[in-house]
């Protein structure tokens, strides 16, 4: 667990120092503790918001969801999305690009718990044991990463199927291997 923190720390280090400035679409029913000003109308009409990862206390955001399925959570999946308060972060891996799941606002962990859920029910009807998403892979793919929750490796999986292949041994090792790439929203001047 602390592994996964110190790598996600170093990653998130690495990415502002290439990306110092991040944006969102602004949303006024959807706002973040990790939003750092006033939403900026850009040339194209759109409202974009700045924010900046905010390091959160580890909440216990998975109880119930280990209640309702009757199983532990893997450590590294909980110190990972418990660490930010965060836009998703676009990383590129040694096998292509990668869209780290992060969680924007406590209304976003009731969201990715409801998801989870469906996550479970699928794996339980495809007869494969839990793991749990945190990466989208190249946009358009239907393939995504997961911690398998009984051994913390990380796998490439398609929804409803057994896993594709494992990708790493560790959620810890495959975050040290990312490099940040360019963020989706850029303000028009960046762009």
């Amino acid at each position: 667990m602390r592994e996964v923190e110190q790598q996600l720390d170093a990653l998130v280090e690495r990415y502002l120092a290439r990306w110092p400035q991040l944006y969102e679409p602004y949303d006024p029913d959807w706002r973040s503790p990790c939003e750092i000003g006033p939403p900026e109308q850009q040339a194209g009409g759109e409202a974009l918001v700045p924010w900046r990862p905010l390091p959160r206390t580890l909440a216990d955001d998975f109880a119930g969801l280990e209640r309702a399925l009757e199983l532990e959570i893997h450590p590294d999946i909980k110190a990972y999305f418990g660490r930010y308060w965060s836009g998703g972060l676009e990383m590129t891996a040694p096998e292509g690009h990668v869209s780290l799941i992060q969680l924007w606002n406590p209304q976003d962990v009731e969201r990715l718990i409801e998801n989870l859920i469906g996550h479970a029910l699928a794996k339980r009807q495809a007869g494969v044991g839990y793991s749990v998403f945190f990466a989208c892979t190249e946009p358009n793919s239907d393939l995504f990463l997961s911690v398998e929750n009984d051994t913390g490796a990380v796998l490439l999986e398609k929804p409803g199927y057994k896993p594709v292949r494992q990708v790493s041994d560790s959620l810890a090792a495959f975050l040290g291997e990312l490099e940040p790439a360019q963020p989706v929203f850029l303000p028009d001047s960046e762009r």
